[in-house]
């Protein structure tokens, strides 16, 4: 939330907006000096909310408990969570939003039981003060993230939010953050849908949710499918236009997993070399970027709809800014235009 988010949104197509986010000192209260909060009650939080119900659409205030140890001891004392439900209830209703977004990440699976009654306690609490408002959960693409939404979809959670990214991160190995066939064998978008179906979580109070961010790992080589030679980290479209409008920059497309892959050499060089290139200094180094573009982005809010989910949404709105293509793509979807991939390239 800086100076320029307002204006993008203002552009962007979206039906509902959750501002990123609030959370507890320890004992129920609200965090008042966390910078989601500073934001969110401040000017750009006000601006936001203000214009986004000027052009209908609905803003939900998001709160965050992450970590194993503080969600032991939030999920283990009710007291301290009547605290901050009654603290979420009022901010809401002083911000005029339209509801509560809860994300819980760390949760020890035998607390299950105690989210869904916090979850489902929340919303009476909610809509008792707003009955036009919502309560909306955001969980993980695993076993875990399933259980959790079945819990809170039962207790009345309006919908469940499937965070359909992380699928690699920092220490894994490289591939894309949220793939449609994974490579290796491994968990991807098919099988979390899979997931939360067997989990009995509703499809029409599911959203599918998609990364605006890509991974970047050095790399072995210039070749899709490099092993690493380090740790990874977050690459957010937005800090690199300049790439990105590098005719150039012609990214590889993994068509199996659904993403772009842009090889870069350490001595500016772009991609694997040509057929019958001299060999590349010994002393070049590479790196890979896995992002997704628009177009690898059109299969996946494809499953949404072949699913008979409520809708799609990403994280984050704000990294795509500076991109058309990707406000072009919801403009499609919202419209309920097919979604159809283009050619790789």
């Amino acid at each position: 939330m800086d100076d320029t988010i307002a204006d993008h949104l203002a552009v962007t197509p979206l039906t509902t907006l959750a501002l990123f986010s609030v959370t507890d000192t320890g004992k129920g209260a609200l965090n008042t000096r966390q910078t989601g909060y500073k934001r969110i009650t401040g000017d750009p939080g006000t601006r936001i909310i203000r214009e986004a119900h000027e052009r209908g659409v609905r803003v939900e205030l998001v709160f965050t408990s992450f970590g194993g140890a503080r969600n032991r001891a939030f999920f283990a004392d009710e007291v301290r969570q009547d605290v901050t439900i009654t603290a979420l209830v009022a901010l809401a209703s002083d911000l005029g939003l339209d509801g509560i977004n809860v994300d819980i990440e760390g949760l020890d699976p035998l607390s299950v039981g105690e989210y869904g009654s916090f979850v489902g306690r929340l919303r009476a609490a909610v809509v008792t003060a707003d009955p036009g408002d919502r309560v909306t959960v955001a969980t993980q693409a695993n076993v875990l993230g399933a259980a959790m939404a079945a819990a809170a979809v039962a207790a009345g959670a309006d919908r469940a939010f499937l965070m359909g990214y992380d699928y690699r991160v920092a220490g894994s190995s490289p591939g894309a953050t949220s793939p449609l066939d994974r490579r290796d064998g491994d968990r991807d978008l098919a099988w979390s849908i899979e997931l939360y179906a067997a989990a009995g979580v509703p499809p029409q109070q599911t959203l599918l949710g998609l990364p605006l961010y890509g991974m970047t790992w050095p790399v072995a080589g210039p070749v899709v499918g490099a092993p690493e030679t380090g740790r990874g980290e977050a690459w957010i479209p937005r800090r690199h236009l300049d790439l990105l409008a590098d005719p150039a920059a012609d990214p590889l497309r993994d068509e199996q997993e659904m993403v772009e892959v842009y090889l870069l050499g350490s001595d500016g060089s772009m991609g694997p070399p040509s057929p019958g290139a001299s060999a590349p200094a010994v002393d070049r180094t590479w790196t890979a970027v896995y992002v997704d573009s628009a177009e690898t982005l059109t299969p996946k809010m494809a499953l949404a709809n072949a699913n008979g989910f409520a809708g799609v949404g990403f994280w984050a709105i704000g990294y795509e800014r500076g991109l058309p293509s990707y406000t072009a793509l919801m403009e499609r979807f919202v419209a309920g235009e097919p979604m159809e991939a283009s050619a790789g390239g």
